[in-house]
């Protein structure tokens, strides 16, 4: 049987910045006692969802993380004819199912939770009729009641069945993730690199002065990074209500979207349009395991074809020791010409349905 689906990724990031701290520069982490470069798991699992691939094959199935629910009804009430303070006074009734009203963002008019809350398209659906039903004049229950009217803690939100959710205030509606993603980290020593650049003002002439019009640097990195992911099928399958085919289109767009899709920051500067050069798919009922510890000895040399070797000698490792950590694998590698991403998009499928 085959509960765990576990996906491996190496890719070539060229200098870019695509995720970033607090000063803007590249997030790094120590690892093996050597500086690399990071990208977040948060930061990665946001390209994901937003790509082109789980949008488009995952329609009407998407949740929104949104403080933003109660203006949605707001607007939902007013195209069907409320009136404004009418339909004012239900969104706000009905927004804070989903959290406690933002006070301060009330004062400017606007109807917003404190905290943002990820809502799937049932529970928007259920809302949105509840406020039209307290419009109508039929008196709503309670906020307790009117919370098991609206929340679900199971239902056709691809994304929040993979991702999970946390109500602060409502743990009963707590979604636990089917899907862990990992921070990606380069499989290398890498370190953040400055980059000083001008702007030159078009309309200043050169006996003006010949200075730019502004200075200024920025940081950036590149290399190889490892990314990992785990999908418990079972779990999947309890937060989408069973819906089996459901899952198995979530789980292969999943993997095709950490395939091609990156974080987008500074990549208008960068233009970091990369894509995994190998990926190594299982699936099987054993334990989950990461191949992170294929690089906490740094690679050397050949940077790709090291990590590849790397990645798979530390498998071949991992079997050794334990027995057999999956009962199936699927490659592509870029490099070698090897497999495909429609053959991996299959095996994730597969693993899905397969009972």
């Amino acid at each position: 049987m085959s509960r765990f689906i576990q996906l491996h990724y190496l890719t070539v990031y060229p200098p870019s910045n695509p995720n970033r701290d607090d000063q803007g520069r590249p997030k790094s982490a120590v690892f093996g006692g050597q500086p690399r470069l990071r990208i977040s798991s948060q930061s990665i699992k946001r390209a994901a969802r937003i790509s082109d691939v789980m949008q488009q094959a995952l329609q009407g199935h998407m949740g929104a993380r949104t403080q933003r629910i109660g203006e949605v009804i707001e607007q939902a009430l007013k195209a069907a004819g409320a009136e404004g303070d009418a339909a004012r006074d239900a969104a706000k009734q009905i927004a804070d199912v989903f959290g406690k009203l933002d006070a301060e963002a009330e004062k400017k008019g606007h109807v917003r939770t404190r905290q943002l809350a990820f809502v799937s398209p049932q529970e928007q659906a259920l809302a949105t009729a509840l406020a039209q039903k307290a419009i109508a004049g039929e008196p709503l229950p309670g906020n307790a009641e009117l919370k098991k009217k609206v929340l679900r803690t199971a239902d056709g939100a691809a994304d929040i069945a993979m991702f999970g959710r946390m109500l602060a205030d409502d743990p009963d509606f707590n979604r636990e993730a089917a899907v862990q993603v990992s921070h990606a980290i380069t499989t290398h020593r890498a370190l953040v690199e400055d980059d000083f650049y001008t702007a030159v003002d078009d309309l200043k002439t050169a006996a003006e002065d010949a200075g730019a019009g502004f200075v200024g640097d920025a940081g950036f990195g590149s290399g190889v990074y490892y990314l990992y992911a785990c999908i418990d099928r079972d779990l999947l399958l309890e937060n989408l209500e069973g819906d089996r085919d459901l899952a198995a289109r979530a789980a292969e767009a999943l993997a095709e979207a950490l395939a091609v899709f990156t974080p987008s920051g500074k990549r208008n500067s960068f233009a970091h349009q990369t894509r995994a050069g190998f990926i190594r798919a299982e699936h099987g009922a054993q334990q989950p395991r990461s191949l992170a510890g294929a690089f906490f000895q740094p690679v050397e040399g050949a940077l790709m074809a090291g990590s590849v070797a790397a990645l798979q000698q530390m498998a071949e490792r991992m079997d050794q020791a334990y027995g057999p950590c999956a009962e199936a694998s699927a490659l592509m590698d870029v490099e070698q010409g090897t497999g495909s991403l429609a053959e991996i998009k299959a095996f994730v499928r597969g693993a899905v349905l397969d009972d």
